[in-house]
């Protein structure tokens, strides 16, 4: 149950991708539709070199350029995330079904989604426009954490 319920996730999450790019007049190329079905598909965050090093397995001819720029511009779309993981910049695809946030481990880089929303807690200006936010909260998993502390 659970396998199919990850293949419905992705194939919801490569159409949104697609959606994305083509209300931003993209064409929809094969090559795009590769790219948002890797991201679909990776258990985890993906830096620009994982990203370059799978597209150009199947489109020889791509450059590194043109993957960090479309990153970068799926970012700016909405659809990609991007953090800052042990000082390199990584994405991985956004989730559009529900508001989360997420516990990150800086070791292993697993995820954690939690439903807790601190922007309900705070005291924001009221004449302040929110359109988005993120909440991201760095740390070890207990399995990082265990490794640590065994000698």
């Amino acid at each position: 149950m659970a396998k199919h319920k990850h293949e419905h996730d992705s194939h919801e999450t490569i159409q949104e991708m697609l959606r994305a790019m083509s209300n931003h007049g993209w064409r929809i190329t094969d090559q795009r539709k590769s790219l948002a079905t890797l991201f679909a598909e990776a258990e985890g965050y993906l830096s620009p070199k994982d990203v370059y090093e799978s597209m150009r397995q199947k489109y020889p001819g791509v450059s590194f350029d043109t993957v960090y720029r479309n990153l970068r511009l799926l970012s700016e779309m909405g659809v990609l995330e991007q953090f800052h993981l042990n000082d390199s910049l990584k994405f991985r695809a956004r989730c559009q079904s529900h508001h989360h946030h997420h516990m990150i481990c800086i070791q292993c880089e697993k995820t954690v989604t939690f439903e807790f929303c601190p922007m309900k807690q705070v005291d924001l200006p009221s004449d302040f426009q929110i359109v988005n936010h993120r909440f991201e909260i760095f740390g070890y998993c207990s399995e990082c954490s265990a490794q640590a502390s065994t000698p």
